[in-house]
């Protein structure tokens, strides 16, 4: 039965969270085809915008929220907090596009795709409470259902308006009805009650969870530094290609998460049993995932932009060197996080938070340069630059860290 559990849990967590993470993909597709190059670049933009910006409604994370053992804390404070922070995310927001000065059309796609991942945001402090319960298939069920839904009526209504603005004002109606329908009622059925509105653990959870938020957010922007360069310097034209190019980078990232993820019981015993066999475990995923980062480009070189000419319906084929270089670059990312979880793993998280303001800095100057100067290519060279420094810098911080741990498991040894 327990087995039975486990596998339910692992199917459905994959699924709903495969379909969650493709639907940026098949949604780019649908505009670039229907609405046409112009409208999928504003779209484009605006989607990753939001996806930033969705980084401060989750805050913390559902992973913090699940392994916090604060008696002080209840699962009730976690979701006031995240409506506090759903409400700054779109009011950070508005006030983002008002500083940009961007015309009606872009303000309200923005925010639009922003309050549907504010409503995303919400529901992840919901999933916590549910995979608190080993219910986390339910979890799975829900983001599945959300994107195949979300999807059909994206389609339906662009296929039948053409209209971008009522397009993605679908998806909140969706959201919304399966956070009622769906999501609450998981949470009735585990007999979940709202405590009182208490200020200080609110107040608690927001100062405890800053140092995972900002490590998160500082990672989003980093992925996606040279979109803000291209947004003021080239056509939304570029934006598209540019999203086009760097969307099969995506993959490689998912497919990593399903590699790491199994691992981190283990790693994690591992410390507490031998060093050596740490080690052995990290240096083993890291070696996975240039077998992935290998395969990738083979792949993406023999059949890449024939598929992405055929999904898209344009001509990509000056484009094959830029998404070979994204897939390095993203091959480069994905074992910075391998490390990454590594080093959460030995409680090493300040250091992290450091590298990555040292690489956001890097990449707004990198790109702000390479942008102007090389345009699409000069973001594609910004991106590659900025995972070669991060990983440059996570091995050193990784190298010593562990080498420190080994020390000390020595000296507690004598």
């Amino acid at each position: 039965m327990k087995d039975n559990l486990m596998r339910k849990n692992f199917i459905w967590n994959i699924i709903g969270s495969a379909f969650n993470a493709f639907n940026s993909l098949f949604f780019l597709i649908i505009v670039t085809r229907i609405n046409g190059v112009e409208e999928a670049g504003i779209f484009t933009f605006a989607f990753s915008t939001a996806l930033l910006l969705y980084i401060i409604g989750i805050y913390a994370g559902r992973t913090y929220q699940v392994t916090d053992d604060d008696q002080d804390i209840s699962d009730s404070d976690y979701l006031y907090s995240k409506v506090f922070t759903c409400l700054i995310m779109l009011l950070i927001g508005l006030i983002f596009c008002f500083l940009r000065r961007y015309n009606f059309i872009k303000i309200l796609i923005i925010m639009e795709l922003t309050l549907f991942k504010a409503l995303e945001a919400f529901s992840e402090g919901i999933y916590a409470i549910v995979q608190e319960n080993n219910e986390l298939y339910k979890v799975g069920i829900s983001l599945f259902l959300k994107a195949i839904i979300g999807l059909i009526s994206f389609v339906l209504i662009d296929l039948i308006t053409h209209n971008l603005i009522l397009s993605i004002f679908s998806l909140i109606p969706v959201n919304l009805l399966m956070i009622y329908l769906y999501d609450f009622n998981n949470l009735k059925k585990l007999k979940f009650k709202m405590d009182k509105f208490n200020y200080l653990p609110v107040k608690k959870i927001l100062i405890y969870g800053f140092a995972a938020f900002a490590f998160v957010f500082l990672t989003q922007y980093v992925i996606n530094a040279s979109k803000y360069i291209i947004d003021e310097v080239l056509p939304n034209s570029s934006q598209t290609i540019f999203g086009i190019i760097i969307m099969p980078a995506t993959v490689i990232l998912l497919l990593g998460q399903f590699i790491i993820q199994p691992f981190l019981l283990p790693l994690k015993s591992s410390l507490k049993e031998s060093k050596n066999k740490f080690l052995k475990i990290t240096i083993a995923l890291v070696i996975s995932i240039i077998v992935i980062g290998i395969i990738s480009l083979i792949f993406i070189y023999l059949f890449g932009i024939p598929i992405l000419n055929i999904l898209y319906g344009l001509n990509l084929n000056d484009y094959l060197n830029d998404l070979l270089l994204i897939i390095i670059g993203a091959t480069l990312y994905e074992i910075t996080v391998v490390l990454s979880t590594s080093l959460i793993t030995m409680r090493s998280t300040l250091s992290q938070l450091i590298v990555f303001i040292i690489v956001s800095i890097f990449a707004f100057l990198s790109s702000s340069i390479l942008v102007r100067k090389y345009a699409i290519q000069g973001a594609v060279y910004s991106y590659l630059i900025s995972m070669l420094l991060l990983l440059i810098l996570y091995i050193i911080i990784f190298t010593s860290v562990y080498k420190k741990r080994k020390e000390v498991s020595k000296n507690e040894k004598k």
